[in-house]
């Protein structure tokens, strides 16, 4: 049995992927220290695959209490990093705590990676690094523009740490670049919890549709998109979950040839902010209010994936429609509000 570090493990993307492991035959070791998270999503994660699951509640910067871990388990057979903090908005606000933040996990990680042998690291990245691209749908050799924002920038750096460090030690790395993840796990028991005012626009449509807010504000309608509204490329979190093991897979096996390779992960075509509220509406039956405002610092137009490449190697490709995606994040909505989450 392969034994697998993840970081963020709590977070949702890191939840989602842990049950993908455990109930593929993987043992899972959780670091995260609940900034983000809640202490009973480890519980969750337990009763949902019926295997076992820890988490050490510790801080990925913390370099002496991480060596510490490691030194408990022994053999690591790879890294899933998905440790960091992911608001675009309070990126733009406070800058420095996401530079402190992200790129000091990462870098940490790295070293224990070193000074451990562990053999394989899969770092969670954004489509963020391509910033305003032109070319779309954007394939992983697109030249890189800005990015739009330090949330950006943090994935952007830790990418090019990644990319310096990997020729020079035995460990093989892959970066995972998502598009928009989106959904919860079919049994409504993990998915989102939003920090503060939610940010991202599911957390938005689900809040107003239960109640939790009056309404929401599409960030923008006089784009140049086919209704105005910024366009993304929306996958469900399970697909995404289910990527980082066809990762991990493909490097246990021997078939990354290269130090360090990265994949887009996305649906692979794009979907405007208000086609995204119509599906919501079409899958759960509730009508959404919201409103026009000005466009969002940070956002870009329009970004969708090119995933022929996480077909091909990985053999991955995402199963689930935007309206599973929509009716998976509803059904998560509804048990917050049953269990005052």
């Amino acid at each position: 049995m392969n034994t697998i570090l993840i970081t963020g493990g709590c977070g949702y993307i890191g939840s989602h992927t842990a049950i993908d492991l455990l109930e593929k035959g993987f043992n899972v070791i959780s670091i995260d220290n609940l900034s983000r998270s809640k202490t009973f999503i480890a519980d969750r994660i337990r009763e949902i695959s019926g295997k076992q699951f820890h988490n050490y509640r510790v801080d990925c910067r913390d370099l002496v209490k991480m060596r510490n871990i490691i030194d408990q388990h022994g053999k690591i057979d790879g890294i899933i990093h998905f440790a960091a903090f992911k608001s675009v908005g309070e990126s733009v606000v406070k800058p420095l705590v996401y530079y402190e933040n992200n790129i000091n996990s990462t870098l940490n990680m790295l070293r224990i990676a070193d000074e451990f042998h562990i053999p394989n690291f899969v770092f969670s990245s954004s489509c963020s690094v391509y910033g305003n691209t032109a070319q779309q749908p954007v394939k992983e050799d697109a030249p890189m523009a800005t990015p739009e924002s330090p949330y950006g920038w943090t994935k952007l750096i830790s990418e090019q740490m990644i990319a310096a460090h990997a020729p020079n030690v035995q460990t093989k790395f892959i970066a995972l670049r998502y598009f928009n993840p989106v959904g919860a796990h079919h049994g409504g028991r993990i998915g989102e919890i939003p920090y503060s005012e939610p940010e991202n626009l599911v957390p938005n449509i689900t809040q107003t549709a239960i109640g939790k807010k009056k309404g929401f504000t599409i960030f923008g309608t006089d784009y140049p998109t086919r209704d105005g509204s910024c366009i993304r490329d929306y996958v469900h979190v399970m697909d995404i979950a289910a990527a980082h093991t066809a990762a991990l897979q493909y490097q246990l096996s021997g078939q990354q040839q290269v130090p360090f390779d990265v994949f887009n992960l996305g649906s692979g075509r794009g979907v405007t902010v208000l086609e995204l509220i119509r599906a919501f509406e079409r899958s759960t039956g509730v009508s959404l209010p919201f409103e026009i405002g000005p466009r969002r610092q940070g956002d870009v137009v329009a970004i969708y994936a090119n995933t022929e490449k996480a077909m091909q190697s990985l053999h991955w490709h995402p199963t689930r429609s935007i309206e599973e995606m929509m009716h998976s994040a509803w059904t998560w909505e509804q048990t917050m509000q049953r269990e005052s989450i």
